[in-house]
């Protein structure tokens, strides 16, 4: 009963963990790295066609958005989720695949130029994309999960995003029984449309998220209609747009139920019925998926208004942006409005558009509204970047940089305490393992837990291994730093990884066969030989 950290350990970011339990190999999460990396992430301990269950806590990209990947290299097996999860993760891995093949076809036309740049592979595929998603098995939450022998899994709301869940997991191997709870991230108390994180039974083990384990939001429950409106009524009186980077997934779905009030109480003088552009086909899509879940996720305030026959997710003069042309024109429109485009952390799709439009404006506000990852765009612009470079140019920031205070998904350090301490005994909790958090932070938050509250907390790195029976260190690792040309994750750009990926895939179609007979196969395996004695001479 092994468990190894793979990861999102040091870093916040990429999201990873693997079991071994009776035979069985399992990933909780397997998420794409998103901004600047601090460590190398430990391999997967056996290659993707052997893995044979993953369980995700939510759909975010960096939790989920390797799982096309998986697939790509041989990955069959079952995919366990909340129904909405599942749902999301519908759109948001077709969406990432588009991203990497139109990444491609633009690097590739620029190779053509430049003998000496290498062709650019993607990472993976709308197919690959479109078999993950086939593999998903949606589940309930509080529903008990027969996953296989020994390995039983319940998922409790955590109130990060819809659908977001800490996964309990319960294993028995060699007559020990043992329960390991993986927190996900756990969400912020008093956010709109979703419900509060739920406190789970107990555990053995806990894996548990830190990303602001260092850090208070306000005090006071904020008030986000009043700073909206403060922010929208200084602007427009400007003449100035209010341009917000935000996540397709959540973070516009709240700034949709904030402006619904906002406009219903006429809160903005002059400008009752100010234009909103949300310029991202994943964000209408997402917030389709929003429309559709409220039975099974929606907080009482939000049902309240479903149960008046009132969607609280729409408006008037609301203009959902599907086509390039319909990004474009938002430009040509000098009228005051909001423009709500992806990606929160500006370093991709059209929000980069809008910010060349209106960052060197000083009557426009770029407003963000969410966590803001070191090395990105966001991050500069937060910390006061006086000038960016945007598709090649560079910008002048003259536009007031603006974030809404307390507007995190992310529970606080006090949040996240509250949490661990309704859910987890520390004289039962043998360990808890903190992750998902900057490098820092992880150590911060462990020492916090251990001084404070009492409970054994370590910061492990990537390619740590712990046995769960023995209750022993199998490796403990101190991470690897990365090196500036270390090649990044969302890229497979030489031969060796494209032939070590296409045999990888290969080799898990082949164990389908193991106990069976087929001729093609027999045929196909005499030309593989074949071939391989030929590149051997």
């Amino acid at each position: 009963m092994v468990l190894e950290f793979i990861g999102a350990d040091h870093e916040v970011t990429g999201s990873c963990h693997y079991l071994n339990v009776n035979g069985k190999h399992l990933l909780i999460d397997y998420g794409m790295e998103q901004g600047r990396k601090l460590y190398e992430n430990a391999p997967l301990p056996v290659p993707a066609s052997d893995i044979d269950y993953i369980l995700l806590t939510h759909a975010h990209i960096d939790h989920s958005g390797h799982l096309p990947l998986a697939y790509k290299k041989g990955f069959r097996g079952k995919i366990f989720a909340t129904a909405a999860t599942a749902k999301l993760c519908n759109i948001m891995l077709r969406d990432s695949a588009h991203i990497q093949t139109f990444e491609a076809e633009w690097r590739n036309r620029k190779a053509r130029r430049n003998a000496n740049i290498e062709t650019f592979v993607p990472l993976y595929t709308m197919e690959d994309a479109d078999g993950a998603i086939r593999l998903l098995n949606p589940v309930e939450y509080k529903e008990m999960i027969h996953i296989d022998e020994g390995i039983d899994a319940r998922f409790t709301d955590v109130g990060h995003l819809l659908g977001s869940a800490a996964i309990e997991l319960f294993l028995t191997e060699d007559g020990v029984s043992k329960k390991i709870v993986f927190s996900g991230d756990v969400g912020n108390t008093d956010q709109p449309i979703i419900k509060d994180p739920e406190a789970v039974d107990g555990a053995d083990y806990v894996l548990t998220e830190s990303t602001y384990g260092d850090r208070l939001h306000s005090e006071e429950k904020p008030d986000y209609i009043k700073e909206l409106v403060e922010i929208l009524q200084f602007t427009f009186d400007r003449g100035g747009n209010v341009v917000i980077p935000s996540f397709a997934v959540g973070r516009t779905q709240e700034l949709l139920y904030f402006i619904r009030e906002i406009k219903e109480k006429g809160l903005i003088r002059g400008f009752e019925d100010f234009p909103v552009y949300v310029d991202s086909p994943l964000a209408v899509d997402a917030t389709s998926i929003f429309g559709k879940s409220s039975l099974e996720c929606y907080d009482e305030e939000a049902t309240a208004l479903v149960n008046k026959g009132i969607n609280p997710l729409s408006f008037t003069n609301l203009n959902l942006s599907i086509t390039p042309d319909e990004s474009k024109n938002i430009n040509f429109d000098d009228e005051p409005k909001v423009i709500i485009s992806a990606s929160g952390m500006c370093d991709a799709g059209r929000i980069r558009h809008h910010l060349k439009h209106n960052l060197w404006r000083a009557e426009s506000t770029i407003l963000f509204v969410g966590y803001q990852s070191v090395g990105t765009l966001g991050r500069a612009l937060i910390e006061g970047a006086k000038t960016v470079k945007l598709f090649g140019e560079e910008i002048s920031v003259n536009a007031n940089i603006e974030m809404l205070s307390g507007m995190s998904g992310h529970a606080d350090r006090n949040g996240l305490t509250n949490w661990i301490r309704k859910s987890f005994d520390p004289g039962r909790t043998k360990k808890v393992f903190v992750v998902h958090g900057d490098d820092r932070v992880t150590e911060s938050f462990a020492e916090l837990l251990h001084k404070e509250y009492g409970y054994d907390a370590y910061a492990p790195f990537s390619g740590t291994k712990y046995d769960l029976i023995s209750e022993e260190f199998i490796a403990e690792t101190k991470g690897v730093p990365v090196q500036k040309k270390t090649i990044i994750h969302t890229r497979i750009s030489t031969v060796f990884e494209r032939l070590l990926s296409a045999a990888e895939r290969l080799l898990g179609i082949a164990k389908k066969y193991e106990h069976g007979a087929n001729k093609d196969i027999a045929r196909f395996a005499d030309q593989i030989n074949a071939l391989s004695d030929k590149w051997e001479k």
